[in-house]
């Protein structure tokens, strides 16, 4: 590999990742109206879990070297899989998709302290600083104004926000497991562990409904939740995150509302105007400052 694909890859990796999460919210919505939240989940999880397994076993074995890792990993699919997707799904059907898109910025906050605390990463102005200049634009973006904080979304929103702090802590405490096992192995067994329990929450959440009379689209539907929008996200995550920072991996979330909104313009004829322009500069600002190499002594606070 040579220097400048050391230096990208992962960039294009974690781009690829905000496109393939990016549609889970909208999708997710339309699910939602037909399936249960404890359900989707399951199937969610499921199919990952399953679709990791035959990946793995068909690169080789399954078996951790340090014993201890199997550990470490269920309690990474806990934070990371278990209660983030549980958190998630649920919190979605109980708000706005405008509302998760703009509490999702206080997921690189959150994983930048957890990093700074634990040791991981150090914290420095510059990255700070593209943090706060990413989220402003994000806010620019979206606008706080249409999303709607009442009464009948504040469970939705609460749980959104803890659901942030937990892939928040997923992100900062992962790498140095994840660098040391390889992201398909890694992943394997953090969504296997994960489906321990989600698969039988989501069983007994589908027995209330009538899965004979689910649409052939709405399985479709699931199926591109659990492989599009979530075994390929974690996947490359995984892979960027044994390459660069925690804080660079969380920073690339800005990202989503984006490109949901340059989606939109083109696929929906939407207007481009100086407010989603100058959001646009603020967030590529934000990532630029985040994920450019400085010189220690610049950036140490």
């Amino acid at each position: 590999m040579n220097l400048k694909e050391k230096t990208y890859a992962p960039h294009l990796a974690l781009l690829a990742v905000q496109l393939t999460f990016g549609s889970l919210p909208v999708i997710g919505k339309i699910v939602l109206k037909t399936i249960p939240s404890l359900a989707v989940v399951g199937f969610r999880v499921g199919i990952t879990a399953l679709a990791l397994y035959l990946v793995q076993r068909y690169r080789g074995n399954m078996r951790l070297a340090d014993k201890k890792d199997y550990l470490r990993f269920a309690v990474l699919s806990f934070f990371g899989v278990t209660f983030n997707q549980i958190l998630f799904i649920t919190g979605l059907s109980l708000t706005k998709a405008s509302n998760t898109s703009l509490l999702a910025v206080t997921i690189p906050i959150f994983a930048l302290s957890f990093s700074a605390i634990l040791g991981i990463e150090k914290l420095r102005k510059m990255k700070i600083a593209g943090i706060v200049l990413a989220a402003i634009g994000v806010i620019l973006l979206i606008d706080p104004r249409s999303a709607s904080f009442s009464s009948e979304t504040t469970v939705g929103d609460i749980l959104i926000v803890i659901n942030s702090f937990s892939y928040g802590i997923y992100v900062s405490i992962s790498k140095d497991i994840i660098t040391r096992n390889g992201a398909i192995k890694s992943i394997a067994w953090v969504f296997i562990f994960s489906s321990v329990i989600c698969i039988p929450l989501g069983f007994y959440s589908l027995s209330g409904i009538d899965a004979a009379a689910v649409s052939p689209t709405i399985w479709l539907l699931i199926l591109h939740v659990a492989i599009v929008s979530t075994l390929t996200p974690y996947l490359l995550n995984a892979w960027a995150l044994a390459r660069v920072n925690p804080s660079t991996v969380a920073v690339f979330i800005y990202l989503q509302p984006l490109i949901g909104f340059f989606m939109a313009i083109v696929f929906l004829d939407e207007k481009l105007d100086f407010k989603a322009v100058l959001a646009a500069v603020l967030i590529f600002a934000g990532v630029f400052l985040v994920t450019k190499k400085f010189a220690p002594k610049q950036n140490l606070i």
